[in-house]
C-alpha cells in the first residue's frame, strides 16, 4: 500500500490528505480572523462577524463532507446530464435573478443564504465531464468526439459567463480544467496545439474587440495595464495590488507575527478575501508562504495519487477534475497578490471568506480524499 488509511464511517481515507486538508482549513480560518478583524470592526462593531460565519460553514462543510463519504461516487455518473443542465440553467438565472455585488451579478441570494451558481458548476461539470469522457473512451483519440464534442458543450457555459456575467476568471479555470481532464483521458495533444491555439487566439480577439469597442469587459484593459505597470494609477486601479506588494514586502522572511499586519487595516481590499494571501505573507512572512503553498502541492500530489489509484475511469477523471480545479485556483491566486498576473478574481481554496463556497469545496474534497483500493 503507498498510502497510510484510517478508516471513517466505514470507507477509506486517504490519511495525508485528509490532514493536509483540515490543516488548510484551520489555517484559513485563523487567517480569515485576522485579516478581517478591522473591516468587522469598521462595518458591525463586532471583530468576529466574519470568522464566526466561517468557522460555521466549515463545521457544516466537514459534516457534509463525511455525510457524502457514504454515497457510492458510481451515483453520480447517473447525474452527469443533469448536473450539466442544471448548471447552465443556475448560470443564466444569474443576470435575471441575482444579486449584485462590487460591481458584478453572480450570486443568487435563497432563505437568507447567497451563493454563486458558478461554484456549483465547477463540480458539476467536472462530474459530467468524467462521464462524457469516460463514455466516449473508445472514441477519445478521434478529432470529433475526443476533442470537438467536448468542447462544444463548453459554448454555452463559458458565453454567460462572459457575455452576461463578466466572469473570465471562473471561463478559464472551467477551460482549463476541461482541458486536463481530456489530456488525461487520452485526447491527442496535438489536438490542443493547433485547433486549441487557433481558438485561444480567436477567443482573445473577440474578448478584446469587446473591451474596445463596448463597455462590456473595458475593465480587462484596464486590468491588463494595471498589471504592468500599477504603479502609474498608484491611487486608482493600481491600489489593490500595490497594497498587496506592500504587505508581502513588510513580512520579509518571518513576518511581523500573527495578528500584526497593518495593511489589512483598511489599506488593502479585501483582505479576507481575495487577497489574504497577502496577509499571510505579511503576518507570516516567507516561511509561512512557504509552508502554504507546500501544503497545496501535498494536496496535488496526494489527489493525483488517489486518481491513479481509482477503480476505473470515471473515479479517476474526478479526481483528476477536483484536484486540478483546487491547485489551478490556487496558483492564480498567488499569482495575483504577487503581480505574477492580472487580476482575476480568484479566491485561495480554504482560506478565502466564504461560506457556501467553503461547503461546496469541502464537499468535493471528500471525493479526493477518499483512497481507491486496487479492485
Amino acid at each position: 500500500m503507498v498510502a497510510k488509511q484510517v478508516k471513517a464511517l466505514g470507507k477509506p481515507f486517504d490519511f495525508i490528505l485528509f490532514v493536509t486538508v483540515l490543516i488548510l482549513l484551520a489555517m484559513g480560518i485563523v487567517m480569515v480572523l485576522s485579516a478581517s478583524s478591522p473591516l468587522a470592526l469598521a462595518e458591525s462593531g463586532n471583530s468576529y462577524a466574519y470568522v464566526s460565519r466561517q468557522a460555521i460553514f466549515a463545521v457544516i462543510g466537514i459534516g457534509c463532507m463525511l455525510f457524502i463519504s457514504k454515497i457510492d461516487y458510481h451515483e453520480y455518473s447517473k447525474l452527469a446530464k443533469i448536473a450539466y443542465i442544471c448548471s447552465v440553467i443556475g448560470l443564466a438565472l444569474v443576470p435575471l435573478l441575482g444579486s449584485s455585488a462590487k460591481g458584478a451579478t453572480r450570486w443568487i441570494e435563497i432563505g437568507g443564504i447567497r451563493f454563486q451558481p458558478s461554484e456549483l458548476a465547477k463540480i458539476a461539470l467536472i462530474i459530467f465531464y468524467a462521464n462524457l469522457l469516460t463514455k466516449n473512451k473508445d472514441n477519445i483519440k478521434e478529432l470529433s468526439q475526443g476533442f470537438i464534442v467536448p468542447f462544444l458543450y463548453l459554448l454555452p457555459i463559458a458565453i454567460i459567463l462572459i457575455i452576461f456575467q463578466n466572469h473570465l476568471s471562473v471561463t478559464i479555470i472551467i477551460i482549463l480544467v476541461v482541458s486536463i481532464m481530456m489530456l488525461m483521458a487520452g485526447t491527442k495533444m496535438r489536438y490542443f496545439i493547433t485547433l486549441g491555439s487557433v481558438g485561444a487566439v480567436g477567443g482573445a480577439s473577440v474578448l478584446f474587440a469587446l473591451a474596445k469597442f463596448t463597455e462590456n469587459g473595458a475593465y480587462r484593459i484596464s486590468r491588463i495595464v494595471t498589471f504592468l505597470n500599477p504603479w502609474s494609477d498608484i491611487t486608482g486601479d493600481g491600489w489593490q495590488i500595490v497594497q498587496s506588494l506592500y504587505a508581502i514586502g513588510s513580512g520579509g522572511l518571518f513576518g511581523v507575527g500573527l495578528g500584526e499586519s497593518k495593511q489589512k487595516y483598511l489599506y488593502l481590499p479585501e483582505p479576507h478575501n481575495d487577497f489574504i494571501f497577502s496577509v499571510v505573507a505579511e503576518e507570516l512572512g516567507f516561511i509561512g508562504c512557504a509552508v502554504v503553498i507546500i501544503l497545496f502541492a501535498i494536496f496535488i500530489w496526494r489527489g493525483l495519487l488517489v486518481a491513479m489509484k481509482a477503480p476505473d475511469m470515471f473515479g479517476s477523471l474526478v479526481a483528476v477534475g477536483i484536484t486540478s480545479l483546487i491547485g489551478l485556483q490556487a496558483i492564480m491566486n498567488i499569482a495575483v497578490v504577487t503581480s505574477s498576473m492580472p487580476n482575476t478574481g480568484i479566491q485561495l481554496p480554504f482560506f478565502s471568506y466564504g461560506g457556501t463556497g467553503l461547503v461546496i469545496l469541502l464537499c468535493s474534497v471528500r471525493y479526493t480524499t477518499k483512497y481507491f483500493e486496487k479492485l
